[in-house]
């Protein structure tokens, strides 16, 4: 039987398709990488990855470079006698116990040094931010500024900041990939990152410890501002909500949907959510100056009509396993309810 043979032309197609398909993933951008930090601590602990990758690198060549050599050198010839075997070579023996000890202390002392610098207690007028896990949101606290806020983090360029971290419920780990590494949270333990961040922008961040069906929908944003942004942001946030008589009739609406008790009355908004001199609910997140964030649904969703309106439709089909209950609103009342939770800035 004759068989077909495959066209070069075909087969460089096939490389030309890999070879995109492995480029492809080369492209940017990259929200969370790690390899271009904005704190001295991120740079310390990049400087020490690329360290222990380069003394990697260096073995796995060198290794295989003699294995290559070792098969080429004694590979079996036709007609030659069989190998003398050889007991005992003292120096290579000491040679290769030494090796690896030297190379294991090139890594111990920067990676102690390093611990050494994250563990540093920070300077006395380092900010101060309380974080606290949830499934699936995050919630943010500054003690000393009386502002609570959810899953959007702000913190001013160039002063050094404590995340005081906690679980409300299950293992969450804080990782804000261009900041430092990741810490756990755990309920009813303290736990603390320090960092001072030296570049103002807008970062990402995760939970990076599996904690139910949504763990990968727990995201959350660092934003870093110069000094002026972040003592208005801090202003906004310490206001009271707006002026109730000021509402428009559609927000009016949205107030009453808000307030009303449903049946159970566990699944009303005003139950679970806190708005200033509203209502004072602790089991959601805090939405008296919700207008003013950029995400909801921990970070999953553009803060905007669209994204609201879908949230409140039906919570479990954006987030799985939403604690958030659907509500079963009308249409009429989540136009309403939008309107009224976008004025709260």
């Amino acid at each position: 039987m004759k068989m077909e043979r495959q066209s070069p032309g075909r087969g460089r197609r096939w490389a030309a398709s890999v070879v995109a398909v492995v480029l492809a993933g080369c492209q940017g951008p990259f929200p969370q990488t790690t390899f271009d930090p904005i704190t001295s601590i991120g740079r310390d602990i990049d400087n020490l990855f690329m360290l222990v990758f380069g003394l990697a690198v260096f073995v796995f060549v060198l290794v295989e470079a003699a294995l290559i050599w070792v098969l080429i050198k004694y590979r079996a010839r036709p007609g030659a006698p069989d190998p003398k075997p050889i007991h005992g070579h003292t120096t290579l023996e000491i040679a290769w116990t030494l090796a690896p000890a030297f190379i294991i202390a090139l890594i111990a002392i920067p990676t102690i040094s390093t611990i050494w610098e994250e563990a540093a207690d920070p300077p006395p007028d380092a900010l101060q931010i309380d974080v606290i896990g949830h499934q699936w949101w995050w919630e943010f606290r500054y003690p000393d500024l009386n502002v609570v806020t959810a899953n959007e983090l702000h913190m001013p360029v160039g002063r050094p900041v404590v995340l005081n971290m906690t679980s409300a419920d299950v293992i969450h780990s804080f990782w804000g990939p261009r900041f430092t590494g990741k810490r756990d949270l755990m309920l009813g333990r303290t736990t603390r990152l320090s960092f001072t961040p030296d570049s103002i922008g807008d970062y990402s961040g995760q939970c990076a410890e599996y904690c139910g069906a949504s763990h990968a929908n727990m995201r959350f944003r660092m934003m870093v501002d110069d000094s002026t942004d972040f003592e208005a942001w801090v202003t906004r946030q310490r206001s009271g909500p707006p002026d109730l008589g000021a509402l428009t009739p559609l927000q009016q609406r949205g107030l009453e949907v808000y307030r009303a008790v449903r049946d159970p009355a566990s699944n009303s908004c005003l139950a679970c959510h806190t708005v200033q001199g509203i209502s004072a609910g602790v089991l959601g997140p805090n939405l008296t100056h919700m207008g003013s964030r950029t995400t909801i649904a921990g970070g999953i969703l553009q803060n905007t009509p669209e994204g609201l309106a879908g949230w409140l439709r039906d919570p479990a089909a954006v987030k799985p396993g939403s604690l958030m209950p659907n509500v079963g609103l009308t249409e009429e009342e989540i136009d309403a309810l939008v309107a009224f939770l976008l004025a709260l800035e």
